[in-house]
């Protein structure tokens, strides 16, 4: 599959990142009946069996629904740790060349030769980044696509504007580029391709779907949580994420007598990361609800054409 191809199967050019426990075979399939890139963690299924159940319940899904309906549904993608923590790596890919899955986002390490074995199957290959030294990384492996995980995004996110940081890439990367931090409307995926992006990414806007593993509780947090109640610390995984805060002080940390360093408290036995501390972007400032992804994808598609026709009137509207 090439990039062309990738964007033609779209129908609005959206990737919904893969979340650690939350992402499941539901969310992917119903992100990808709608015409958008459903994604998910390899590490989501405990154990490699596991994973590859979920592989083959996805594709079935897909199939299924191709031939009763008649309409291609859009592709999928897995994300896999490339970290020598991670001892699945190698066998999980294995997996992943087994189905022929179409799209490998990876984490934590750009590797050649892992890049070469999913060109070898046709599928296409991206890995995130949240500084420029990363994406060099990434683009010597020879990657098709690097995702810009700037400020405000949920998990794992950079500390850098997402304009500067995109501007940063292409002036040495000519691959696609995927655009993630925020973005929750067709307004901003319209925004994000204006400054280059091929396409958005988007992880917290699809926590809040029906369809998402997330607990109602967690869903309802990021309904009533806004940019002040996120909370940016390598307190609770060692690394620099965004967490909510109502999480955090219901696992009973208090943030007004306890430092930063304290964080490290949660990863104990009454409250784990991810599982119990929950993470989200900045963009919950503009979630209000929990739709299905059918309901989303729609009225992201509206937005965007709203988005695209009052560009056009801005431009007849020009005087120079």
């Amino acid at each position: 599959m090439t990039l062309q191809e990738l964007k033609s199967q779209l129908t609005i050019p959206v990737i919904a990142s893969p979340m650690f426990i939350v992402s499941g075979t539901k969310l992917v399939i119903e992100c990808c009946k709608n015409g958008i890139l459903g994604t998910f963690p390899a590490l989501n299924g405990r154990t490699s069996e596991d994973f590859e159940n979920m592989l083959i319940e996805i594709t079935t899904e897909l199939k299924k629904f191709e031939e009763e309906t008649g309409k291609k549904p859009a592709p999928f993608g897995v994300n896999i740790i490339v970290n020598h923590t991670n001892p699945r790596v190698l066998p999980d890919l294995e997996i992943c060349a087994k189905y022929q899955v179409p799209l490998i986002i990876t984490s934590l390490g750009a590797v050649k030769e892992i890049v070469d074995a999913v060109h070898s199957w046709g599928g296409l290959i991206f890995h995130d980044v949240i500084k420029k030294r990363h994406a060099e990384k990434a683009a010597e492996a020879g990657v098709d696509g690097i995702i810009c995980v700037s400020a405000g995004a949920g998990g794992h996110a950079g500390t850098a504007h997402p304009f500067a940081l995109a501007a940063e890439i292409k002036s040495f990367y000519d691959g696609a580029i995927i655009l993630a931090g925020s973005i929750n409307s067709g307004e901003e995926i319209l925004a994000a391709q204006t400054i280059g992006a091929d396409f958005a990414y988007m992880g917290t806007r699809f926590i809040a779907t029906k369809e998402c593993l997330a607990s109602d509780e967690y869903k309802n947090m990021i309904v009533n949580s806004g940019i002040g109640d996120v909370v940016y610390t390598d307190g609770v995984s060692g690394v620099n994420a965004n967490f909510l805060l109502k999480s955090i002080e219901k696992a009973g940390i208090d943030l007004t007598e306890k430092k930063k360093e304290d964080f490290s408290k949660l990863t104990g036995e009454h409250a784990k990361a991810w599982k119990d501390i929950w993470s989200a972007g900045h963009g919950v400032a503009e979630i209000t609800d929990v739709p299905s992804v059918q309901e989303l994808v729609e009225r992201l598609k509206s937005e965007y054409k709203s988005a695209l026709d009052k560009n056009i009137e801005i431009k007849s509207n020009l005087k120079f």
